[in-house]
């Protein structure tokens, strides 16, 4: 990676085609950030952009609720209405659905609150300046990931004990018979390892993926800026184009999936097992 912190794209912008230099592909090294703040070779706390990111994402969510909330109407006016409409949308169209009204009424702060905090730091990967999807770094994903394990666990031994709990990660069923040890050997390591890691990982590699994606096309458009090659920058361009609507389709997308799953989730913890 450069060593220019002001290379946002961490490319090489005087390289281009038949300059004599190669291709400038994205890599890792695209999701690597000088600190803003801070030691990054491990002497002492930093501070990079992703985290910058993240936190103004957390200032501007509670900030928009705040404002739109603050003094609500019984006729909402525009702000108010939109945030109605997305915190209705959360509630009735995943929690309910899912968990059911009465059981899942409780659960709808951390549903909403995860569902436009995925939203807004997958966002910033087509605002301007930022141009960085925070999702695509697996730390972010692994935390929320966590987060929602460590709710659903707890749920399950507090509504059903130890021996309920127990049945309900293995997937304990008698008739079975003689596949018993193996079905429940299956599940568990399914419930209890693979699905917090599929959980994660699922909203970072569409990130990742994306991003590399946008960086890719962008990055043509540029090197290809050149004598005969500024036919192929415009098609190259209109790519950015096509793939930033479409990178705005997945990011809801994402962000809807993981909070579904999250309700999934809880809807098992919270299911009498037979």
């Amino acid at each position: 990676m450069s060593a220019d912190p002001t290379q946002t794209l961490a490319f090489d912008t005087s390289c281009h085609l038949f300059d004599g230099c190669g291709f400038p592909a994205p890599g890792l090294h695209s999701f690597m950030f000088e600190p803003l703040w801070g030691d990054a070779d491990g002497n002492g706390l930093y501070f990079n952009k992703p985290m910058l990111l993240a936190l103004l994402g957390s200032v501007i969510i509670v900030g928009f609720f705040w404002a739109a909330f603050a003094r609500p109407k019984v006729v909402p006016g525009k702000l108010q209405m939109i945030a109605e409409a997305g915190y209705d949308f959360v509630r009735r169209g995943v929690v309910y659905e899912t968990i059911g009204k009465k059981e899942g009424e409780k659960y709808v702060p951390l549903a909403v609150s995860l569902f436009f905090f995925i939203w807004m730091l997958n966002l910033w990967s087509i605002i301007p300046v930022a141009s960085f999807p925070v999702t695509s770094i697996i730390a972010y994903p692994a935390v929320l990931a966590a987060l929602v394990y460590i709710t659903w666990v707890s749920l399950t031994f507090k509504r059903h004990g130890f021996v309920g709990a127990f049945k309900n990660f293995t997937g304990y069923d008698k008739t079975l018979g003689p596949v018993l040890p193996l079905s429940m050997t299956i599940e568990l390591a399914s419930n209890l390892l693979v699905r917090p890691f599929t959980h994660a990982v699922r909203l970072f590699a569409n990130m990742f993926a994306g991003h590399t994606l946008l960086l890719l096309f962008t990055i043509a458009s540029w090197y290809m800026l050149n004598g005969i090659g500024i036919a192929y920058s415009g098609v190259s361009f209109v790519m950015v184009i096509v793939m930033t609507a479409f990178e705005l389709f997945i990011q809801a997308v994402q962000a809807y999936v993981f909070v579904l799953l999250t309700c999934t989730y809880i809807q098992g913890a919270l299911a009498e097992h037979h």
